[in-house]
């Protein structure tokens, strides 16, 4: 079996369940570390004609991280391409199992049973409404039907534009200060939000720095995700008022 992942999450959960399975991964695919596999480009922009030169049996997307005119060049060029929709938390596990038997994993691994667990034992320890963005200049942010908007609502985080007709609306910053959330969460991709670059801009509101990985991934990362999100969540920091 001859997989390329166009998607960091997936590239993950491939790597480490298969071994020696995966034979090429976006640039952005950091997880597992290590990972000696060909790089094809980016999630938006792979290298179609490096994809088909791997002779990949199967080539692995997501309907949110990759571009559909891209997905059609590598079907057009014969290629197998198995598309995943994740807009929350058992949508994921289910799509994670398709996605590894794809691949010729016969056997459950420890990892996704781990990651069940963890998050069926969650119960919110806390009940905050929180804007959620996730890039500036323009300012976007969570909107409705996420992934991350799911695993934050599961910890008791609820997300005040989960009402919006967008999935990731531009919303000007005088409007999201306006929004009377008790709590920023700033995630450090897709940008790259940091203590000084973030919590400067919401008037001195708590803000929760987390790692995207545990935030945005379906993988391997679901297994501690419902802990390090916690721990991010209850130790926000302030910006200047």
């Amino acid at each position: 079996m001859r997989v390329v992942s166009l998607v960091p999450s997936l590239t993950e959960a491939v790597a480490v369940t298969a071994p020696g399975v995966l034979v090429g991964a976006t640039d952005w695919c950091t997880h597992p570390a290590g990972l000696a596999v060909t790089r094809i480009g980016g999630t938006k922009n792979p290298d179609v004609a490096a994809i088909a030169a791997l002779r990949p049996d199967l080539v692995v997307a997501n309907e949110e991280e990759n571009r559909e005119p891209d997905l059609a060049a590598l079907r057009a060029a014969g290629l197998d391409v198995m598309v995943t929709e994740v807009r929350g938390l058992e949508q994921a596990f289910a799509e994670l199992d398709r996605v590894l038997r794809a691949c010729g994993v016969t056997d459950r691994p420890r990892w996704l049973d781990e990651a069940e667990a963890a998050w069926a034992a969650v119960a919110p320890d806390t009940h905050r409404k929180a804007v959620v963005p996730i890039w500036r200049r323009p300012w976007m942010v969570l909107g409705s039907d996420t992934f991350a908007g799911d695993l934050l609502a599961r910890l008791g985080v609820m997300n005040v534009y989960a009402d919006h007709p967008e999935r990731y609306p531009r919303v000007p910053l005088d409007e999201l200060r306006a929004r009377g959330a008790d709590l920023v969460v700033l995630p450090d991709e897709p940008y790259r939000f940091t203590a000084d670059d973030g919590p400067e801009a919401f008037d001195g509101l708590p803000a929760a720095l987390v790692d995207g990985r545990y935030l945005t991934w379906y993988g391997p990362s679901l297994a501690g995700a419902p802990a390090a999100l916690r721990a991010a969540l209850l130790r926000p920091v302030h910006g200047p008022s």
